[in-house]
């Protein structure tokens, strides 16, 4: 019997992925909750919730608990994360549960507090240990932490974009953009919006940016939206260069990111990051077009990790059992 049960969460603007000790990944859902506007109860959590979005019902307030990767309703993300925690079924132990939590570089003492607030209001109630983003996501690419190799890691998330430097389990150069593919998205609804005067939701922005792309050639993609004018739904041909215009600004500080950190890696490192690439993690690393554009900034190749959506989580749980076996010892 295992004497402590364990938990590794990535706790996304966009996804929250929850991994059990034994078990593996048990939870992969949008990170909205639903909550009934008479009872104040949760309605949904997840993927049902996350499906009323934007649809304006009457009963239930939609809410996505966090922004730019990390909290912003607090209330909300405890009822998110304990819905998901019960659905993962986390046993008691005999020991109080270990949980490892990511959390984006940059985030603020109170931002961490939040975070570590929320993670410890589950049943059974856990011991939280954060881990920066970029830590979790260099060993869920493969980096051995209990090692001094160096490795470039690029995440680009939700409402995040994580550029650092990583040696062994230690940040050396980090920064944290409030900028992925939320942003991505809202600047494609505002090109189409000028352009042709059509509304796009979310879900319509995400399909052109994963469709379309960077490249910016001939072509063209469907969409549906709502027409600004008569309020009624149309159907528009949206062209590929277009959406690589609309893209152009959030990718530029993306890449404005990566030539800075490039620009300042500590001598001893550079072979390191030089042999093992730069390393992109995210679901915005699947960006078409992306990793050429950063390979080409970093004047080093680029590649995108093996299931890129799940790295980061991946690697919280080799910290977590990393620790669990380095207690045992």
């Amino acid at each position: 019997m295992r004497l402590r049960a364990g938990v590794a969460i990535d706790l996304g603007t966009v996804n929250t992925l929850v991994w059990i000790a034994g078990r593996g990944i048990v939870v992969e859902e949008p990170s909205a909750v639903a909550i009934d506007r008479a009872s104040g109860r949760v309605a949904a959590a997840g993927r049902q919730a996350d499906a009323l979005a934007g649809k304006e019902p009457q009963d239930v307030e939609v809410i996505h608990p966090l922004r730019d990767g990390v909290i912003a309703d607090l209330g909300a993300a405890v009822a998110m994360l304990q819905a998901f925690v019960r659905r993962a079924k986390l046993r008691r132990s005999l020991l109080k549960p270990s949980a490892v939590v990511c959390v984006p570089s940059g985030a603020t003492d109170v931002e961490r507090q939040s975070l570590v607030a929320a993670a410890a209001s589950t049943r059974p109630r856990c011991s939280v240990r954060l881990v920066d983003e970029p830590v979790a996501a260099a060993a869920g690419a493969g980096l051995d932490l209990t090692e001094g190799t160096g490795a470039f890691i690029v995440d680009i998330g939700g409402g995040t974009t994580e550029a650092a430097v990583v040696a062994g389990g230690h940040l050396v150069r980090a920064q944290s953009l409030r900028i992925g593919g939320n942003a991505m998205d809202e600047a494609i609804v505002d090109a189409v919006k000028a352009e042709f005067g059509l509304l796009l939701g979310r879900d319509a922005a995400r399909s052109l940016k994963m469709t379309l792309g960077l490249a910016g050639a001939a072509g063209s993609a469907e969409t549906v939206g709502i027409d600004a004018a008569r309020r009624t739904p149309r159907i528009e041909q949206v062209p590929a260069k277009l959406v690589a215009k609309a893209l152009e600004r959030p990718v530029g500080i993306i890449i404005d990111s990566v030539q800075e950190m490039m620009s300042d890696i500590p001598p001893n490192l550079a072979e390191d990051v030089v042999r093992g690439k730069v390393r992109l993690a995210g679901g915005g690393s699947l960006l078409p077009g992306l990793a050429d554009r950063i390979e080409a900034a970093a004047r080093i190749p680029a590649f995108v990790v093996d299931d890129p959506l799940r790295c980061v989580v991946r690697g919280a749980a080799e910290i977590l059992e990393h620790k669990d076996d380095t207690a045992k010892g």
